[in-house]
This record gives C-alpha cells, structure tokens and sequence, in this order.
C-alpha cells in the first residue's frame, strides 16, 4: 500500500526507473498515456519495426514531440526525453535500462527479446501473455537464476486474477474457482478475421483509428485469448484447468457463489481449485443480467462454521448454503495499470504474478477441416483456436501449442475440432521458442513421469 511512496522516494534520491518498451500497439499506448505524467517513470526508448507507428502512438497518447523527439539513446538519457527506434536489440542492450515491456503479441519474438533482456540482467515484464502460457515457466526460472524478476502485467487480467487468489489463501480462504468475463457463444470457435468486426459491432470510425488488429481482436472471441489467459492463471498460482478446459459458463455477479463451485455442490465445476470463464451471454444470445464482461472473480468456501456466521452478518453475497462466496472486480484497465508492475518489479523485487509450474496449457485445436500442405496462421486467423488443457493432457496428446501454429506446413489431414499435434505439421525445429518449447515438454515430462512412478 505504499508503492507511491516508494516510487517517489526512489526518483528523489535515485531518479526515475528507465524503462524500454517493444511493441507500440493499444496496450503499450494504453501504458504511454500514464507514463507521460509519472516522475518516477522515465521511457527511454520505444522500439516497434513500424517507426511511424510507434510514432504515432505517442502523439496521439499526449506525449508533446519535444519529448519523443530524442536522436540517440544517449541523448534520451541525458534529457529525460525518449528514442524511438526500430530496433529492439539496441534497446535490450543499453545497460542503464532496468526495465522491459514486452508487448509485441508475438510469441516468437517475445520468447527471444524475454531471454535477452533476462541475460542482459533486466527485469521483464511479460504483457506477451502468448509467450508467457507458451514458455513462461522456462523464462521465470531463468529470470530468477539470473537475479530479475519475470511478471506478468498489472491491468491485464491474469494478474489482477493471481492478486484476487493471493488475497484469498492469505486471509484463509479455500480458493474454489477464479477467472474473467468474455462475451462467448459457441459460434465464436469459428469466427474469423473476416467476421469479427461483425460480431463485434465496431462502426468504420472506431476501426480508422487504427487501434484494432482483426487478428488480436479475433483470438478475444474465438475463444484463444481466454485459454491464454486462464493457461497463465494456472501456470501462476497452482490452480489447475478442469479437464474440458472452460465452460463459458454464463453467469452474473450475482450467482457466482452459487455457480461457481462444484457440481456435486449444486455449481458447474467440474473439479475445485480451477480456473473458468464466464460468459456476458446467454446461450441464446440474450444478456446475462449484471455480466462480468469486462471483470475478473474469485469464489471461496469458508472453513469454518464462524467464517461462514461472519458472510451472513457483513452482508457477503454467498450461495445457499451460505458458506461459499466471491469477491470480483468488474473492471480492468489493461495498459493504464501497467506502472504498478514496473513499480513492483524495481522497488520490491517481486512480480505481479508469475508462473510457478507448468499446470495449463493452450492446444491448437482445428477450425475447419485441415488438408496436407495447408499453412497455419496462428492467434485470430482462420485455421486454428486455442483450448486450454491440462498440461499432462497436452504433453501426452503431444499437443502443438498456440503459440506455434503461425508458419507451419500441414503434413496430415487433421478434422474440424482435432488437437493438432507436433506430429501434424513440419516443425522447424532450429527456431528459438521451438527449442524453448521443447525444453518445457521435456522437463515437465520428466517430472510428470516422476510424480506418477511414485
């Protein structure tokens, strides 16, 4: 409850945290629009492979040009202004940076730009949640053996998930279920980047401000970017999927005691200490009344008949039996939250959630009957969506991760709604978060196998 302070003591005698940030898209704007105004918070360099872009961005987030207008890092530094590059390279090299945010969206190139900022002793902040449910357990322990901190982002939803769970098991509480809202159908697997402004409802105003990426926007509805997340809650905070995955279970604040337990209990879970999704409609499209679109909850079951007294008289909004409850918070604010997370990172050493095992996993599932020699195109596009699953589900289906079904080549037929597996597509096995990747499925096999043997 101090980070403020702290902050400003440290640019006091200390001066600002220098931070780089690669990737110039909404969430980074969404950042840069904060960043502008903070003291203790210096953007040295900006790095996007679209310098305009990145340009851009800081214009129209209020950023006066004299500001971003720096020739060299070294002047940036020297003025407190900010470099705006094209190469992230030169930004992860500068030693005076102690921070990076990694924001790209790419799961490749985060993976490389992850390692280099761990090897050139900077902190990571991973906004790249793809890389993050893809790799993030490698990353965290070569962060710490390196001695930086790994986190995931503050304002973006799993984090703000792994608070609400951390809150939970420090007062006491057994932690029943926790999540986010989405707007979901069953329809939305299939969507594509041809229909989801469509099924968005975005006007061509919205669209020319040059914010919204079909793709990004798509994986949000076909269902990818939630597996995502909810791989990133697991893998941070010991929750374990449920072995369908998510049920998009539609639900209002309301009824989350009562809905989110589970179902021998009289809730849709079908296992506790898990992770799920909640959807804002209902199955026949109609409004879930007082959704959680934009929000993220928790449930938890009181462990004592006093615990549950205590509900009744402070007026806790429980189920039936009065000894389930939830706390949720029905919004987040993504990018402009991102401060706390390089706040943490610098002053106390400590990441706003980070993975701590290899729990849940996103598999490319088809989504529409795959031929030999079709090319998949990843996140949001056409071919594949991402399904969480258990982690010992994906290693022993030998799963293709999400995060890696962009570029490869088809080699067997795979139907509508299969897994893909390594065993589908021609792997080029030389690129990095292959390797990466391939590192995760052998060590957690390995222990896998271990824990089953005993």
């Amino acid at each position: 409850m101090n980070l403020y302070t702290m902050l400003s003591q440290h640019a006091a005698n200390k001066g600002p945290i220098k931070v780089g940030v690669i990737g110039a898209g909404k969430f980074a704007s969404m950042f840069l629009t904060q960043a502008v105004h903070i003291e203790g918070i210096h953007v040295v360099g900006v790095a996007d492979i679209n310098v305009s872009k990145a340009l851009d961005a800081l214009d129209r987030t209020g950023w006066p040009a004299e500001r971003y207008g720096a020739a060299s890092f070294d002047e940036a530094l020297r003025t407190g202004g900010t470099f705006v590059t094209e190469s992230a390279d030169s930004l992860l090299e500068r030693p005076e940076i102690e921070v990076i945010l990694e924001i790209t969206g790419n799961p490749l190139v985060g993976t490389y730009h992850a390692l280099k900022a761990i090897d050139n002793g900077k902190h990571i902040v991973m906004v790249n949640v793809e890389a993050d449910c893809m790799v993030g357990p490698i990353l965290q322990r070569r962060a710490a053996a390196a001695g930086v901190v790994y986190s995931m982002a503050y304002g973006d939803q799993p984090a703000l998930i792994s608070e609400l769970v951390d809150w939970c098991r420090t007062v006491g509480f057994d932690v029943v279920a926790a999540g986010k809202g989405t707007k979901y159908l069953p329809e939305y697997h299939y969507s594509t980047p041809d229909t989801v402004w469509d099924y968005y409802g975005f006007t061509d105003e919205q669209l020319a401000t040059g914010d919204f990426n079909p793709k990004m926007f798509n994986s949000f509805l076909d269902g990818t970017k939630s597996a995502i997340e909810m791989a990133a809650v697991a893998n941070g905070t010991g929750l374990f999927p449920q072995d369908e995955g998510l049920n998009f279970t539609p639900v209002g604040v309301d009824d989350l005691p009562q809905m989110l337990k589970e179902r021998s209990k009289g809730g849709t879970l079908s296992r506790r200490g898990t992770v799920e999704l909640i959807s804002s409609l209902n199955r026949d499209g109609s409004e879930v009344e007082r959704d959680l679109r934009w929000g993220v909850y928790v449930t938890f079951e009181a462990k004592t008949d006093y615990a549950a007294q205590c509900f009744a008289e402070y007026g806790v909004n429980t189920d039936d039996s009065g000894r389930y409850g939830s706390l949720y918070r029905p919004y987040h604010m993504i990018g402009l939250e991102l401060p706390v997370s390089i706040a943490s990172a610098v002053l106390r050493g400590e990441p706003t959630g980070s993975p701590t095992g290899f729990r849940g996993d996103v598999v490319s599932t088809a989504k529409t009957s795959l031929t030999a020699g079709d090319t998949l195109d990843g996140e949001g596009g056409y071919t594949v969506y991402g399904k969480l699953a258990p982690s010992e589900v994906s290693l022993e289906h030998n799963a293709l991760p999400l995060g890696l079904a962009h570029g490869m080549k088809v080699v067997r037929d795979v139907p509508k709604d299969r897994m893909v597996s390594w065993d589908d597509v021609e792997a080029d096995e030389s690129l990095l978060a292959v390797r990466v990747r391939r590192e995760l499925e052998s060590e957690f096999r390995s222990e896998y196998q271990g824990v089953s043997s005993h």
